[in-house]
């Protein structure tokens, strides 16, 4: 289920389809009902704050629901509330700001995302540095794509010794025209290599740094 059909709810919902996921729909605008009431399962126009209305759409029955309101933070906060009023076990909400971010996990979002934040943060890393990608998980935790660097070329991993080096840990390599592979101690690295590289943030950026 997905509340609020804005950019972003209306792009997971898109995605959610495309990957063979049933599809509730909610919005107060019937115009963006009516734009997705052809790719979605169901699609219904409705008051999110309204827990009759909510109840009448079979709401509380549903294991994840997404709340991706835009910028009215009233209706975000009491569209959250109500669903976890309502027993829902997964709850998943779009924030605006770190502030509104804290006021969604205090009223029941088990999952809170910063779409435009994380999205910024992202790629000011790509920018700044010299990495191929880059995801930051929790407790500054992040994996990172990038270019293997000269000291780890015609060597294997093992004896690189990256991880004692630089705290990081290649988790897996791809080489020209081929997939991604697990990287063991045994994988030979050669020019041209891509990594995936796991450890902590400030770690993997020095390590990307390398290349």
């Amino acid at each position: 289920m997905i509340i609020g059909l804005g950019r972003f709810g209306g792009s997971l919902a898109l995605e959610l389809v495309r990957q063979k996921t049933d599809v509730l729909a909610i919005d107060s605008s019937p115009k963006l009902i009516d734009q997705y009431s052809e790719e979605v399962t169901h699609a219904a126009v409705a008051d999110s704050t309204d827990p009759d209305a909510l109840r009448q759409l079979g709401v509380h029955r549903f294991k994840r629901a997404v709340v991706s309101i835009g910028a009215d933070l009233e209706a975000s906060i009491l569209t959250t509330s109500l669903l976890a009023d309502f027993g829902i076990p997964n709850i998943w909400a779009k924030a605006l700001s770190r502030q509104h971010a804290r006021i969604l996990e205090r009223v029941g979002a088990h999952h809170v995302v910063l779409p435009e934040h994380d999205m910024g943060e992202r790629v000011a890393h790509l920018v700044m540095g010299r990495m191929l990608d880059y995801i930051e998980f929790e407790d500054d935790y992040a994996l990172v794509k990038t270019v293997a660097p000269a000291e780890a070329v015609g060597r294997p991993l093992g004896e690189s010794q990256l991880r004692s080096k630089y705290g990081v840990t290649v988790v897996s390599i791809k080489r020209r025209g081929e997939g991604f592979t697990y990287a063991t101690a045994e994988t030979v690295v050669r020019r041209g290599d891509l990594l995936i590289v796991a450890g902590k943030s400030a770690e993997t950026e020095k390590f990307a740094e390398l290349t």
